[in-house]
């Protein structure tokens, strides 16, 4: 059985060293190249062709995110690995909606990257110890969330969003800080929010909004 080849991604010298003596002591694989950022990484996967893809998230210039958007959207049968030092919601979810197939933390031991890089060579998913009680702590959130009812269905997720700040005592000018939106796109939301539930103003909408459990503050 041929050793799966790998192609190691970051943009740290001296952590690609030692990630290839670590993988060289494993005979099931093999360290086809190194890539130190995005865009050599899509050039050395056209020329390597590796069968997975080691790969760090933050690097400059194209990051780990964006580069596995463009190896699995232009090479969708090499299977990109994660290894990355960040464990927070939002880069494990925009890794996976990506398309990576696995999410590590460095710092593994030697045998659960080794075990990581053959399943995901094998075409399954597979997640570091952290990171899986991660997700399942998410997707049991979202269990209990769909439980729950939701405070004014009528309103559209958005809608409930705004409420949820101008519960907060938040301006529009806030609003649209805070949420990257245009003063205008807030003020049209305010609005339809105030249509729906047949308020007149901010001062009603707060204590509506408080009634349903919206956090006031």
């Amino acid at each position: 059985m041929s050793a799966v080849r790998v192609l190691i991604v970051d943009d740290h010298d001296q952590f690609r060293a030692g990630l290839r003596a670590l993988l060289a002591t494993a005979p099931e694989i093999e360290v086809c190249g190194e890539a130190a950022g995005g865009e050599e990484a899509l050039t050395a996967v056209a020329r390597l062709h590796p069968d997975v893809v080691l790969l760090d998230l933050a690097m400059p210039g194209m990051g780990g995110i964006a580069a596995t958007e463009r190896i699995v959207a232009t090479t969708p049968h090499v299977r990109v690995l994660v290894l990355s030092m960040a464990d927070d919601d939002d880069s494990v979810f925009a890794a996976l909606r990506a398309g990576a197939r696995g999410y590590v933390l460095k710092g593994a031991r030697r045998l659960e990257i080794v075990r990581s890089i053959l399943v995901v060579a094998e075409g399954e998913a597979i997640f570091g110890p952290a990171i899986a009680s991660r997700l399942m702590g998410y997707f049991a959130g979202l269990d209990r969330a769909a439980a729950a009812p939701v405070p004014f269905p009528e309103l559209t997720q958005r809608e409930r969003q705004i409420l949820t700040l101008v519960a907060q005592h938040l301006t529009n000018p806030q609003i649209a800080e805070r949420l990257g939106l245009s003063q205008k796109t807030v003020r049209n939301h305010v609005s339809n929010i105030f249509a729906k539930l047949q308020v007149a103003d901010r001062a009603q909408a707060i204590v509506i909004a408080r009634d349903a459990g919206l956090p006031e503050r």
